[in-house]
């Protein structure tokens, strides 16, 4: 054999035809879109959604978020950044500021105030983690690490076009990063709106949009069954009494969006498909104004669907309004799609979608079938043998706590400076005596944490992955499986998240572009993955912090 016979022979294998770079990057997050939900709908889904995201891509089933504390700004921040909560610093929708004894709202900054709006409206919100905020002020500047959107700006000398829309603030200005541009619904304004931030005054073409009477077009119009009622799995648990009935909505369909004026008239519509239809619609005419995808320079859009975390929320994710709203989803997504491919083309477009966390079963439902589950309340337990013992050790009990903010505890520092105590032993003493109430699987102080003087299991991995010394508090609460805080800042709901178990880990990762060969990855992938398989895509750089893979399979595909 030849030298030159050898070399082929060693060469030799699979070539496969490098992408052209995409002049658009569509980046879509669905909040609470369990991993499972696809499989479970996808027969009543139609062409042009996601069916058509998984005949033109790869679909990994079986992604996982890494981190214990799986929320909304936590999960996106990830996403965007390729990395944990412990370097991006969004280690939960609230946080105790130690340095003002206050709570603090995720993207609250009050340097950089609503533009033409009053501000967030409490009595207004369904979305209770908001009411905590100091500030109707928002921006980026609390995360910590550059976003795959930040890394497209840098890459092309800021001419990219860089946009996050969505219903929650913290949807949009998330994936946006600190480069682009994020737009948001704001319940008590009954607009799209941003901060100062991003921009001094409105364009024109927000303000068209938001003159149009998208909004008030739902006015006297009901949430109704889009299909034939025999045609739906939870037909039967329309009215279930685990359900939480608000005022003028109830829990049966049809659910009426009553008048405009009504005191809660838009926070109905976040509640139902109604709020994934404005935010596609906004995004749309986002599309054609700002020119995205015009030009050879790759553009970047996230579009965060919020409607689907609202409906799980208040009816669970086995209702018959999920399952609904699932359906409608579906249909936006298509809408979207098609609108992309008229300006764009999506032969132009990579479009990667995922969830920022899963979500957790109706207890009643679990229960309903045999599978034992519960709400926890801190009020309903026996905490005097917890009190004794802290007492006894140290003097004192209740004051030692100065805020729980789900899933951390915070000590009162001064006072434990002013009794002179160490607040590492006063950290591992309570998270003890916590661990020994029942429903509560794991307490684990951030002394421990800091220290590494943890077991090395699934469950202490994922919290330390979710450990900021700045922000994390000082223990760290897991509940069993299928036990969570029902109670919501005064609002009960029916479903939660915010654990390490699999059924708020569990997401879906998709990349599609035509051309891409479908397939189902079954192998364990995990959601930092997704900003550097985008990056590694796209030649550019991955975000700052980031540390997943690049996904192979999503660069080979093509």
């Amino acid at each position: 054999m030849t030298t030159g016979l050898l070399l082929t022979g060693l060469w030799s294998g699979p070539v496969f035809a490098e992408p052209q770079a995409p002049r658009l990057v569509l980046q879509i997050t669905v909040d609470q879109l369990r991993g499972d939900l696809i499989d479970r709908n996808l027969e009543h889904f139609g062409d042009k959604g996601f069916r058509y995201l998984l005949d033109n891509g790869v679909y990994y089933t079986n992604a996982h978020h890494r981190h214990a504390n799986t929320e909304t700004i936590v999960g996106h921040t990830t996403l965007a950044t390729g990395t944990d909560p412990s370097v991006h610093g969004m280690v939960a929708n609230l946080w105790f500021d130690r340095s003002t004894g206050t709570p603090f709202y995720n993207v609250q900054d009050p340097d950089y105030p609503l533009l033409a709006t009053s501000g967030v409206d409490p009595s207004t919100e369904i979305d209770p983690t908001q009411r905590a905020a100091t500030s109707d002020g928002r921006s980026p500047t609390s995360i910590l690490s550059s976003t795959l959107s930040d890394e497209i700006a840098i890459a092309n000398a800021g001419v990219s076009k860089v946009f996050g829309v969505s219903i929650k603030d913290r949807g949009a200005i998330s994936m946006a990063g600190h480069a682009g541009t994020a737009y948001w619904f704001s319940k008590s304004e009954g607009r799209f709106v941003t901060s100062s931030y991003y921009m001094d005054a409105y364009p024109e073409w927000v303000n068209k949009w938001n003159d149009a009477g998208h909004v008030s077009a739902y006015a006297y119009t009901d949430w109704t069954l889009s299909d034939t009622h025999d045609s739906y799995r939870f037909i039967e648990f329309d009215d279930a009494d685990w359900e939480t009935e608000l005022p003028g909505f109830g829990r049966t369909f049809p659910h009426p969006f009553g008048a405009q004026d009504s005191k809660y008239y838009t926070t109905l519509l976040t509640l139902s498909p109604a709020g994934d239809e404005l935010t596609t619609s906004f995004a749309a005419s986002l599309i054609d104004s700002e020119g995205i995808g015009s030009d050879a320079v790759t553009d970047y859009l996230s579009v965060s669907y919020s409607s689907t975390d609202y409906v799980g929320h208040i009816f669970g994710p086995s209702s018959l309004e999920a399952e609904d709203n699932l359906r409608r989803l579906d249909k936006s997504l298509s809408t979207l799609l098609a609108h992309v491919d008229e300006t764009v083309g999506l032969e132009n477009t990579l479009v990667v979608l995922s969830a920022d966390h899963g979500a957790a079963e109706v207890p009643g439902y679990l229960e309903y079938l045999g599978v034992p589950a519960g709400f926890f309340n801190f009020d309903d337990i026996d905490k005097e043998p917890a009190a004794k013992a802290l007492i006894a050790e140290f003097g004192v009990a209740q004051d030692l706590i100065a805020s729980f903010s789900q899933p951390y505890v915070y000590l009162d520092d001064r006072l434990i400076a002013d009794k002179g105590l160490n607040k590492a032993d006063v950290a591992r003493a309570l998270a003890r005596e916590l661990q020994n109430m029942p429903a509560i699987a794991y307490a684990i102080s951030s002394e421990d944490l800091a220290s590494s003087a943890v077991a090395k299991t699934s469950v202490s991995a994922a919290v330390l992955a979710n450990f900021h010394t700045a922000r994390s508090g000082d223990v760290y609460v897991v509940f069993e499986p299928h036990w969570f805080v029902g109670d919501f800042d005064g609002l009960h709901v029916a479903s939660h998240h915010g654990s390490p178990w699999t059924y708020d880990t569990h997401v879906p990762i998709i990349f599609s572009r035509p051309g891409m060969n479908a397939q189902r990855i079954s192998s364990r992938v995990e959601s930092v993955d997704v900003a550097p398989t985008v990056a590694a895509y796209l030649r550019i750089k991955a975000p700052s912090g980031s540390l997943g893979a690049v996904l192979k399979e999503a660069l080979s595909a093509q």
